[in-house]
């Protein structure tokens, strides 16, 4: 009697969520980073001197209602850390995109399960860091909009 063959195991492909899991670490850095390094290099300009500019820029918007002409929004330049940051934010939500697509396709071509479930959830971690940042940042800009309201008078 002979011993039974053995038959070779065929493992499941791992390409699309290696590729999907760096894509998703890359996207996370992108999101992440920025938020950290930008300020350092170019810092925003100082709290005072925002609420400032938006308290004059509330006023002759004002100005210009009460006198019933249109107001002329002055133009204002980009500043490089903005740009940055933008850039940034594309690059991080374009990348944690990718990373879930990657990772669908993974499941769909029956790779492996955990490196398609780390791809897609760094993906989802960096859109989710990016919603978190605009929210922040548009709940800060309200609560100066209110600090400027009620220094003038308007609330």
């Amino acid at each position: 009697m002979s011993a039974p063959a053995i038959k070779p195991v065929a493992l499941p492909s791992r390409r699309l969520g290696v590729i999907g899991s760096l894509i998703g670490v890359l996207a996370f850095i992108a999101a992440v980073l920025p938020h950290w390094v930008v300020p350092i290099i170019y810092p925003p300009p100082p709290a005072d001197q925002v609420i400032v500019d938006t308290g004059h820029r509330i006023k002759d918007r004002i100005i210009a209602r009460v006198k019933g002409v249109e107001y002329q929004s002055p133009k204002v330049e980009k500043s490089a850390g903005r740009s940055w940051s933008e850039a940034a934010s594309i690059t991080a939500i374009s990348l944690g995109l990718l990373a879930i697509l990657l990772s669908v396709l993974a499941l769909v071509f029956r790779e492996e399960r955990l490196l398609a479930a780390v791809a897609a959830t760094l993906g989802t971690g960096a859109i989710a860091i990016e919603i978190s940042f605009v929210v922040i940042g548009v709940l800060i800009l309200i609560a100066i909009l209110y600090v400027v309201g009620n220094i003038i008078g308007l609330f």
